[in-house]
């Protein structure tokens, strides 16, 4: 008898972070106990076309081989399913959803004939770290990893995530906002306003978008006007904050109910600051585990992750971010990301190993998590009958 655990891994995706995923995917999957857990493979592509195939049965070395491993990843699948919760079947170019108990009929005996325990969805950024795929899992009625829709979406939209941690009273630099639609309309006062606010140099970000993709950061006018068309190119909304003389901390938080603090990790950039070259590119920025900084203060950096991941509602896992203001050790919560990366040089994985917990070991947690939580959920009741 297989009691193995069938695990669906999500990994691609329709995102300027989809290379980023492809390296978390590629790092899972080797970490996974074979003896354990089934793997079946969702990949999808950056034109969001979704590739499916047999499952993964041994770890693969190369993210080639992860992605197209054979012939039925490198073609569109006939039919995919996250069995029996639902299935997608294409008919010509037109994708039907059913939510019905029975999935269609295939192949019998294919991976895809049984169903998933449990799904992770290793997406980054849009379509996938931003609530949508969480919606559609939750519309499945299937168990999965990580945040739920409400802390996705507030968790990647920096300023709903910044006005939400305002609320909770946690300490943050001075910030501006707005759409394109807005600085189209009045740039000049936008201009002011940030000029007045904030100063040089300052950075600009996409509201929307993670492993700082986008961000620049501006010393005067003209380079703020360049940053701000460029961050324009991947989200509506722009957020722009002012600029802190800061050491960058983080902390791991795993939980779902009674999520627990790893120790504080320190980074210190190659770049001027931690860009996307920065954290996967060159491999030269430097991680301090745990980080250099008295008890007292990392007592108290952990004590506003857990907030932090509270405030949103978190589930499953989280990395949270802080800058810590270098003339007087100031702390200033800087984003809380649900889906952080399992990279080589992911600083996830690693705060929680410093703190005694092992990548196998997390990952088995992050699984059972998981199961808990949807288990929680099926004894709610979301109808009801009127007499």
């Amino acid at each position: 008898m297989n009691d193995k655990i069938r695990v669906g891994l999500i990994y691609g995706g329709k995102s300027g972070e989809h290379e980023v995923s492809l390296q978390t995917a590629l790092a899972v999957i080797k970490a996974f106990d074979m003896n354990k857990y089934e793997i079946q493979p969702f990949y999808i592509t950056k034109q969001g076309e979704w590739r499916t195939g047999p499952q993964l049965t041994a770890p693969a070395q190369t993210v080639a081989e992860l992605t197209f491993q054979d012939e039925a990843l490198s073609a569109p699948a006939s039919s995919f399913a996250l069995q029996p919760f639902f299935a997608s079947q294409l008919a010509g170019d037109k994708a039907v959803i059913s939510s019905s108990q029975t999935a269609p009929a295939q192949k019998t005996g294919s991976a895809q004939d049984k169903p998933l325990d449990v799904v992770f969805p290793l997406l980054h950024g849009t379509f996938g770290e931003d609530g949508t795929i969480q919606g559609l899992l939750e519309m499945a009625n299937i168990a999965y990893v990580g945040a739920g829709v409400l802390a996705s979406s507030v968790g990647m939209d920096k300023v709903m995530m910044k006005k939400v941690f305002a609320q909770e009273g946690l300490p943050q630099c001075v910030f501006r906002h707005f759409t394109k639609t807005q600085w189209e309309k009045d740039q000049a006062y936008f201009l002011m306003e940030i000029e007045i606010s904030i100063g040089y140099p300052c950075f600009v970000k996409p509201a929307n978008l993670g492993s700082s993709v986008g961000i620049s950061k501006a010393s005067n006018r003209d380079e703020l006007i360049a940053a701000i068309q460029i961050a324009f190119q991947y989200d509506r909304k722009v957020i722009v904050e002012e600029n802190i003389n800061a050491r960058e901390v983080e902390v791991a938080v795993l939980g779902n109910d009674e999520p627990r603090a790893s120790v504080v990790g320190e980074i210190v950039s190659s770049n001027e600051f931690y860009d996307y070259k920065a954290k996967y590119i060159d491999g030269k920025s430097s991680m301090i585990i745990p980080a250099e900084i008295s008890e007292e203060l990392s007592d108290q950096i952990r004590e506003l992750a857990v907030r932090a991941f509270q405030a949103v509602d978190g589930s499953g896992l989280s990395r949270v971010d802080f800058f810590l203001r270098k003339e007087d050790n100031r702390i200033f919560i800087n984003e809380i990301n649900t889906m952080p990366g399992f990279t080589p040089f992911s600083m996830y994985p690693l705060l929680w190993k410093e703190t005694g917990k092992p990548y196998q070991e997390l990952l088995d947690d992050l699984i059972t998590l998981a199961l808990q939580r949807h288990a929680d959920k099926q004894r709610l009741q979301y109808t009801f009958d009127v007499e």
